[in-house]
């Protein structure tokens, strides 16, 4: 059979979305089902008084809940710190109070409308400088969820050694994930226990929160992934809240829950990209050789912690960029406000500092004048350099190869070098950036996640894989069969995929962190191939064909299933304490090429071209892998130019899909996207993680080339026409 990896298999979940046969959660319906809704404070702080049913209102046949159904008041996430339903304390404007569920949803509607919450109004804080101010303090002692630091060499004192010494300021704001399908859940309980299926990324993660607050076993949960319309890490920690609102209703009413948000309040409700300020000061020669970094990071957090401390984590541990640093210190804090809780979303942390850090090395080339790829290709990593952790790259460093290949088919050079071109009103202009992106978990992460997979042999030369890595629309179904496949020597049609459920699938870990192809997908392989050498040796010592040895394991419950955890890579070494040893055991690189149009009169922006090269390890679905790069591209030039979440008192003025602005099909730009294969020698295949990585380098490329086509230096994101138009006011050009 012809090898299976590296082809562009059709995903195999294709036809049912495409002919609509496909069942997302608000397609499923139990036998005498009931609709919920959520009751949600409209103020930014405050004491919660109480909540008041109007009894001019005919509340029969309506389920309430309130805290005090609550068995236990905490979701589990990384901290205890947030409520199921608030209690006593409003903490954001969309803070969860109260849960309403019955029949009739126009009735449901009604019954919201009559539902009083009587709080007293606190002075709320609702920016990183007023946090850091701590003039109101809502997380003790000082308003700080967390901390990291990260030294190398002599640290922030190596700055002020050097010959040219250059500071900026980076800012970045809050982007919506804007997934196909809102939240949902449907949920219900029996005498086995509780049940939920719905919108989500890692069905473990809900299962915990489950036992967490309702005190039950695991064999007590059950979590089912129904079909997911996106995720981009919105989907990872948030659907556990949902759950648990559905189940809290389905057990007050007795009766199976559907709990799905409208558009709006899932902008309002569910977790953002955290806005972030980000301060650098490096120290370079007048060559353009780089020595030092000093780097201050703040991430704004929201109201509760989430998964902050890994955000924070990687955008402290990604903020050097993709170039040798001698001297690195990094200070990373992240704050609490009374904004909704800022969470995961597609490359977690590391958009936010790699924004900072490209745009600071266009500062540095401008003030040396050199051209800022030159500067850039003089300090690449390459084999051999350690990284701002102090891990030695022993393998897989394409970057370089991925510099030469998108300078050549974008032309930059040639364009770089004629200058902007102003033909009439519209000014046109190339930029460039280069990022690197860890695969995988931080660290000691998959040593304490002990990941597994299980794939099983069926009976006419079949298999399965069981596995708690979700499809949330990037193709981990398809890509796994062809994984499974490839290694049984069988068919992509032999190969079943079992729908993600914590009553039949081990825990793999959570689909994040681009770990899905290169951590999961590596033992999906192994358990593939330690079935395919018991049927090997089974057709062997009893003188059997292939085909009859498959069935006769395939019959025996006990040899039918390899089950197979991960192991980090023994070379792989991390002190958490100091922060500071083998951060990822791989990591993808790329180059982005931005050419844009700036009308000098509007001020609009038109990316008109974009060419990305991504080194992946290894492309085991080209396809696929591009779709990955030009989709995560096309989200980050969204947050380059459009996607500006307006505030005022802690509430969102703009959470819908008319006034929150996201390209479309429509608004992307012409892709040309080129696969750099450096494999890597324990992914399967070669490959790397590819999921995060598209969403790094878009926007500060987007930037560089709106500075190239009109002299218009611009250090915050979103670059909307009129920061343009500021920016020209204030004489903003270099």
């Amino acid at each position: 059979m012809a090898p299976l990896l590296g082809k562009s298999l059709p995903r195999v979940d294709g036809p049912a979305k495409v002919a609509g046969s496909a069942r997302y959660v608000d397609d499923l319906v139990l036998p005498g089902m009931i609709h919920g809704a959520t009751v949600r404070s409209d103020v930014a702080r405050g004491r919660l008084l109480g909540v008041d049913l109007d009894p001019a209102f005919d509340w029969s046949g309506i389920t309430v809940v309130t805290a005090d159904d609550v068995p236990v008041n905490a979701v589990p996430v990384i901290e205890t710190d947030q409520p199921v339903l608030a209690k006593d304390e409003i903490r954001h404007a969309y803070e969860p109070v109260a849960l309403l569920a019955c029949e009739d949803r126009l009735r449901l509607e009604k019954a919201l409308r009559h539902v009083t919450l009587r709080v007293e109004p606190l002075p709320p804080v609702l920016t990183i400088d007023e946090a850091l101010a701590a003039r109101v303090v809502i997380r003790p002692p000082d308003n700080v969820f967390k901390r990291y630091r990260i030294t190398k060499g002599r640290g922030a004192s190596g700055v002020e050694a050097c010959e040219v010494v250059v500071r900026g300021v980076y800012e970045t704001g809050a982007q919506e994930h804007v997934y196909i399908e809102p939240n949902g859940m449907i949920a219900y309980w029996d005498e086995e226990g509780a049940h939920v299926e719905g919108s989500l990324q890692c069905p473990y993660y809900v299962q915990k929160g489950i036992k967490g607050v309702f005190g039950l076993p695991d064999d007590g949960v059950d979590v089912t992934q129904a079909v997911t319309g996106g995720g981009f890490g919105g989907k990872e920690e948030y659907p556990t809240l949902v759950a648990l609102h559905a189940l809290l209703l389905a057990k007050k009413s007795g009766r199976p829950v559907k709990l799905v948000y409208g558009r709006q309040e899932d902008v309002e409700a569910s977790t953002k990209r955290h806005p972030s300020r980000v301060e650098v000061a490096t120290g370079c020669d007048r060559d353009g050789t780089l020595r030092a970094v000093s780097i201050r990071v703040l991430f704004d957090g929201g109201a509760y912690v989430t998964l902050t401390p890994v955000v924070l984590s990687r955008g402290a541990l990604h903020a050097c960029g993709a170039y040798r640093w001698a001297d690195v210190y990094v200070e990373a804090a992240a704050v609490a406000t009374n904004t909704p809780p800022n969470g995961a979303f597609r490359g977690f942390g590391a958009p936010q500092t790699v924004w900072a850090i490209e745009r600071h090395l266009d500062r540095v080339a401008r003030t040396l004048g050199l051209d800022p790829m030159e500067l850039r290709r003089k300090n690449l990593l390459r084999l051999g350099d350690t990284t701002s952790t102090g891990q030695t790259l022993k393998e897989s460093v394409g970057v370089e190869e991925c510099v030469e290949k998108a300078m050549a088919a974008s032309a930059y050079p040639e364009k770089r070098s004629r200058g902007p071109v102003v033909t009439g009103r519209v000014a046109r202009g190339i930029g460039a950036s280069v990022f690197l992106h860890g695969a995988g978990f931080t660290g000691s992460g998959e040593k304490y996640l002990k990941g597994k997979v299980a794939v099983d042999l069926l009976p006419g030369g079949r298999a399965r894989v069981r596995t708690a890595s979700t499809d949330i629309g990037q193709g981990t179904e398809t890509v796994f069969r062809q994984i499974a496949a490839g290694a049984l020597g069988v068919g992509m049609d032999a190969v079943d995929f079992a729908v993600p459920s914590t009553r039949n699938v081990p825990d793999s870990g959570p689909t994040v962190a681009s770990r899905t192809v290169m951590v999961v997908g590596s033992i999906v392989e192994r358990a593939a191939k330690d079935l395919l050498a018991r049927v090997a040796d089974e057709a062997k010592l009893r003188g059997l064909s292939p085909a009859a040895a498959w069935d006769r394991l395939a019959a025996d419950p006990e040899r039918a299933t390899a089950l197979v955890q991960y192991e980090p890579p023994p070379d792989v070494s991390w002190d958490d304490a100091t922060y500071s040893g083998d951060a990822y055991p791989a990591y993808g690189w790329a180059c982005d090429v931005a050419e844009v149009e700036v009308d000098l009169d509007t001020f609009e922006t038109k990316v008109t071209g974009f060419w990305a090269a991504v080194d992946v390890g290894r492309a085991l679905n080209p396809k696929l892998c591009a779709g990955q790069v030009e989709g995560g591209t096309l989200q980050a030039i969204g947050w380059a130019l459009t996607e500006k979440l307006v505030t005022r008192d802690g509430k969102i003025l703009n959470p819908r899909m008319t006034n929150y602005i996201v390209p479309t099909s429509l608004d992307a730009p012409p892709f040309t996207t080129i696969l750099v294969e450096a494999p890597y020698s324990r992914g399967p295949g070669g490959a790397k993680g590819v999921g995060e990585l598209p969403m790094d380098g878009g926007a500060p490329a987007v930037a560089a080339a709106i500075e190239h086509a009109t002299g218009l230096v611009l250090d915050r994101l979103p670059m909307l026409p009129e920061d343009l138009f500021e920016a020209s006011l204030k004489g903003d050009a270099r």
